[in-house]
């Protein structure tokens, strides 16, 4: 299935993020026209237009891995028929990395799954990056709101060539498959809405994902950061259940139904005794944080040297004043205002 390069341990460890500029008029009236045709709204949890927005966060994503994880050889910007324009800027600051990003449109790594696309779901792109031609076998998948903050280097990451997986283990999400059920029976049964689907959780599917592989008691949760993952555990998961690969992918917006790769990818390496367990080392900055909160999360992740990286969540919705703040401390933290 995979045209991908597969090196040795002591070879290169590529990154990549996934992008979309929602703010695009092609793409916005692409998506609008397949809600239609799916006979799904605005109001979908997996269609709601914030999970399109971008304010420029993949270019701190960038910047950071230049920064702060100097080892990476090649940079994959994934996305739909667009280029967020870096490619000056890596240029002129990190002029030895000159030419490292590489822009891989969804039609590559959907070959011969062409009749996905086009696709409006994150997770479904994110089921199909190990496909992308020329990376290497060991890389790190970013979102484009995970920014690094810290120097890391290779054992961060990868041990022996082996993944290093950052979580913690959890009981089954009882409580929040509960509140569903009863959001549900309100909604469509007492309200009359019979369009309502509760929020999709994060932690039922992760839960859901690691039922594929019996984990029944227990998972191994994630949080919204970078994760290493591996060619080769994925290419022979799916090799071998490639019907399922299908079902994840045929979803063209985010479902409640869908695995997460990366869940996947972590119980895999677990199951199959190829990991490195390690403890969360990320902060959040959330946009319904109060200025005093925001203040010393911020200051917390200036000092605790334990946190590598944040993850900048739905910055769209923070107010200017909030967006300055987290903008003008990143730009310290990356060095943005030094002249080149």
């Amino acid at each position: 299935m995979s045209e991908n390069i597969k090196p040795l341990n002591s070879e290169p460890i590529d990154a990549v993020i996934l992008w979309v500029d929602g703010s695009d008029a092609a793409l916005s009236e692409k998506r609008e026209r397949f809600l239609a045709q799916e006979k799904l709204s605005v109001a979908h949890p997996g269609a709601l237009p914030l999970r399109f927005a971008s304010s420029n966060e993949i270019r701190y994503s960038v910047l950071s891995i230049l920064t702060f994880a100097p080892f990476v050889r090649n940079i994959y910007i994934v996305t739909d028929n667009q280029d967020p324009g870096l490619h000056h800027e890596v240029g002129v600051r990190f002029p030895e990395k000159a030419g490292c990003l590489k822009i891989v449109d969804h039609r590559e790594i959907f070959r011969e799954y062409e009749e996905y696309l086009p696709t409006f779901n994150s997770s479904s792109i994110q089921t199909m990056i190990w496909r992308i031609k020329g990376l290497s076998e060991n890389f790190i998948y970013f979102n484009d709101d995970m920014i690094l903050i810290r120097d890391t280097v290779v054992e961060d990451w990868f041990i022996g060539g082996l993944p290093v997986i950052r979580g913690k283990w959890l009981l089954p999400p009882v409580r929040k498959i509960a509140g569903n059920s009863l959001k549900l029976l309100v909604n469509r049964h007492i309200r009359g809405n019979k369009e309502f689907r509760p929020k999709i959780s994060f932690y039922i599917r992760q839960w859901h994902t690691s039922l594929l592989l019996r984990k029944r008691w227990r998972y191994f949760f994630h949080c919204h950061t970078a994760h290493a993952m591996r060619i080769s555990t994925l290419e022979d998961y799916f090799t071998a259940n490639d019907k399922l690969l299908r079902k994840t992918i045929s979803y063209r917006f985010r479902d409640a139904e869908q695995l997460i790769i990366t869940s996947l990818a972590y119980h895999l390496e677990i199951q199959n005794g190829t990991a490195h367990l390690a403890r969360l080392n990320l902060g959040y900055l959330h946009p319904w944080y109060s200025e005093a909160r925001l203040n010393r999360r911020i200051n917390r992740c200036t000092k605790d040297r334990r946190i590598n990286s944040v993850c900048v969540q739905s910055v769209e919705m923070m107010g200017a004043g909030q967006r300055e703040k987290i903008f003008r401390w990143l730009d310290n933290v990356l060095k943005l205002n030094n002249e080149n």
